[in-house]
């Protein structure tokens, strides 16, 4: 019988971006309506769809080997989990994701001191409690089943602590940012027994260097190009690269072949530049995994 790994993957605002980047990993995960358990293609791994508020738990306690969530949700319920890897990535980027403190615009809150004996409304009932408590601060902290910002707007709560990417959502609905609270990312999390088993443990290494690789790639392409010999010093010149570009000599010419791994927000810039020095045949690839 096949062993099997048994998988948490982030259901809600998480899941699409987690079911791509494991595309790109090379793991094609399907899901299908009202169904907690995706099908994916690889037989020594099982699936199951769980909120990210309750992957650590399941985590620690052993019903999942590994799994994904926000480093936020660890600290909320301290979870006695191992973290493997870090992951940046969200909903709609690749940029950690913020807690911040939300009140009205005309709200007379200026800072966090200004919470005393004030009620806030949030998801992150724990931490906050615990930040506030840490400050001295003694506030109502009450716990939202979800559109927290709307308790703001309704004047059920002085204030919400919301997680936020861009801010655009909160501003939208008429209210002002005073503080960020926490940064958060996505963490690759395991169980520490898991951890202890050989087999495991070798499946779960592979599967945080796969992941890490794809995202590493997300911001880089691979440029490759011809290059007359005594144009190549001033064309090698203007290449930034991790490390020093590749060069080969082209068979029965007097040409080289160049090529390197640059970050994706450089290409525009950067080819009129190369094609100005003399480089020509200027081909740009995408990269699907990146590994140091």
């Amino acid at each position: 019988m096949t062993r099997q790994l048994k998988l948490g993957i982030p259901k809600g605002s998480l899941e699409d971006a987690t079911l791509d980047l494991f595309e790109q990993a090379g793991w094609r995960i399907s899901t299908r309506s009202r169904n907690y358990f995706p099908s994916i293609n690889d037989a020594e791994i099982s699936c199951a769809l769980v909120r990210s508020q309750e992957m650590g738990p399941y985590v620690a306690n052993g019903t999942l080997d590994l799994g994904l969530t926000g480093q936020d949700w660890i600290m909320e319920t301290g979870a006695d989990v191992a973290t493997v890897a870090d992951l940046v990535y969200s909903k709609a980027s690749d940029q950690p994701c913020r807690w911040v403190l939300v009140v009205k615009n005309d709200s007379e809150i200026q800072s966090v001191e200004d919470l005393q004996g004030k009620v806030i409304s949030t998801e992150l009932v724990e931490f906050t409690r615990k930040y506030m408590a840490d400050r001295g601060i003694d506030a109502e902290v009450q716990f939202s089943w979800g559109a927290t910002e709307a308790k703001v707007v309704e004047g059920l709560a002085d204030a919400a602590v919301e997680i936020t990417e861009t801010g655009t959502t909160i501003r939208a609905h008429g209210l002002r940012i005073v503080c960020d609270l926490l940064h958060t990312h996505t963490v690759l999390i395991a169980n520490r027994a898991a951890l202890e088993d050989p087999w495991k443990r070798a499946k779960i290494d592979k599967i945080a260097l796969l992941l890490n690789s794809a995202l590493l790639a997300r911001d880089k392409v691979m440029l490759k190009m011809n290059v007359p010999a005594d144009k190549l010093e001033s064309v090698v010149a203007k290449l930034p690269s991790l490390h020093a570009p590749t060069i080969n000599p082209l068979y029965g010419d007097d040409w080289m072949a160049v090529e390197t791994v640059i970050g994706r927000n450089q290409v525009r810039e950067l080819i009129p530049e190369l094609k100005a020095a003399g480089a020509e045949g200027i081909l740009e690839f995408e990269l699907h995994k990146m590994v140091l």
